[in-house]
């Protein structure tokens, strides 16, 4: 009888959900669960916040911070904001070196070389790169000299970037590709041909197998300089035999 009644409800989602329970189970069966002091829904809802949280990161900084893929602690951090602070003053900036940068542990040091290079705060580089030189457990390291030279050339200060490089050459170290590259292009775009020349008389001579890029660049700057240029072609074309130089119509070198 009840089970009549309950059918003629108009509600048949709700009856077709309690048919399917009934076939299940028989009602003696079936048991209220223990009472808990966290409601169900509660404990749901906590579990997808949480699980919310450690796919989700709102972008601000977590613990140090990360810079480059390099990691900076809290007293490098200072150190950094310390070197820029007194960067116009001599006398505070040679007494805060003294006082704080000294002491940093090695990593410590190059992270705030490389994070200085990063700020773009290239002669504030140079004095801890040299300062760096001076400690005990330095050796030479051609990617050290790296960043600090292709940030120096991209600013164009060519005539640092000449000290490093012939502090480089002395220990030996022959640079990569990259740094051949924006070394010729910064004296390129100085003005300074008869220089980038010479780099590429040096490049020459690493013991590394040369790469097409650093050629492209010279040529394509040694266009106002026909006699350089065709000393760099002929080098290009014995070396990459199978690549080919782009000469451009003779007016953009200003001749008729």
């Amino acid at each position: 009888m009840a089970f009549h009644a309950f059918s003629r409800w108009k509600v048949p989602a709700l009856t077709s959900i309690l048919i399917r329970l009934l076939h299940r189970a028989p009602i003696k069966e079936l048991s209220l669960p223990v009472k808990s002091k966290v409601p169900a829904f509660e404990i749901d809802s906590w579990k997808s916040t949480c699980g919310f949280r450690r796919l989700y990161h709102d972008g601000r900084p977590r613990g140090p911070l990360w810079r480059g893929k390099k990691l900076i602690g809290k007293e490098a951090l200072f150190v950094v904001l310390g070197l820029k602070r007194f960067k116009d003053d001599k006398e505070r900036l040679e007494k805060f070196i003294k006082t704080h940068v000294v002491r940093l542990l090695k990593l410590d040091m190059i992270a705030v070389l490389t994070e200085l290079e990063r700020q773009e705060e290239v002669t504030l580089a140079i004095k801890i790169f040299k300062l760096i030189q001076k400690q005990d457990w330095y050796k030479p390291d051609v990617y050290l000299y790296k960043d600090l030279i292709i940030s120096l050339a991209r600013r164009k200060k060519m005539d640092d970037v000449m000290q490093l490089w012939e502090n480089l050459r002395k220990e030996d170290l022959f640079p990569d590709s990259q740094t051949y590259t924006e070394v010729i292009k910064g004296f390129l775009s100085s003005g300074s041909p008869a220089d980038a020349m010479n780099i590429y008389e040096d490049m020459k001579k690493s013991p590394d197998p040369p790469e097409e890029l650093p050629f492209r660049i010279l040529l394509k700057g040694l266009l106002p300089h026909p006699l350089l240029r065709n000393r760099v072609t002929q080098d290009f074309e014995e070396l990459f035999p199978e690549k080919h130089v782009y000469d451009p119509p003779e007016e953009i070198f200003g001749v008729r």
